[in-house]
């Protein structure tokens, strides 16, 4: 089977993982610009320190968000210009499933912008309901009991979530290419063909 690539960039620490002989090894590109032209370059060396080249390459696996419109685009794109040259597959997966585990229910909660927060349920791998957007006055509804919480929008929300959770609130963290890498080989045909973006609001400028 030829290796996998997973790719998000989703927020501005941008990674990539690579899942080889049933081992998954990574490289986290943190504070990125996603509308930065060198991701191509980044990724190149990547795979080359790992013994491979684009055409080794059998899947692509790109996180879908939410998250940056620009740097998910950009992630979709390359991930299709890669597969145009190469005849690789290309899938997708939530990039908030790499904010899961296979233990714990899960809450994700994002900043959406114009007062409005997404929301997604995770019971490890599964995600017992879709992505929903609610207001400031529908976020403990849209939590039930049993569920933690975290964001990928720490720097934006961490108090308001603090206030509304208290105790059930675990912090803020990135979703990175690693897990989603993880949960591919954990969960063979989890991922998608024929990806599209997570985009819950029309997009506005950071």
């Amino acid at each position: 089977m030829k290796p996998v690539l997973a790719i998000d960039r989703s927020t501005d620490t941008q990674s990539v993982a690579l899942v080889k002989d049933g081992r998954v090894v990574s490289k986290v590109f943190p504070h990125s610009d996603s509308r930065s032209a060198d991701w191509p370059v980044k990724v190149q060396g990547f795979l080359a320190a790992n013994g491979l080249g684009f055409p080794d390459i059998g899947k692509i696996v790109v996180g879908r968000g939410p998250g940056s419109f620009s740097g998910i685009r950009a992630a979709l794109a390359f991930a299709q210009g890669v597969s145009a040259a190469t005849g690789c597959e290309v899938t997708g997966l939530p990039s908030t499933l790499a904010l899961s585990s296979s233990h714990d229910r899960i809450a994700v909660i994002g900043d959406a912008r114009r007062g409005r927060f997404w929301v997604v349920l995770h019971e490890g791998v599964a995600t017992p309901c879709d992505f929903v957007l609610v207001d400031e006055q529908g976020l403990q509804d849209a939590v039930p009991e049993g569920y933690c919480v975290v964001t990928p929008d720490g720097a934006r929300i961490e108090d308001l979530l603090k206030s509304v959770f208290a105790h059930r609130y675990h912090g803020s963290l990135v979703p990175l290419a690693s897990r989603l890498a993880e949960v591919v080989l954990e969960s063979p045909g989890i991922d998608t063909p024929e990806p599209l973006p997570i985009y819950l609001q029309s997009a506005v400028r950071q």
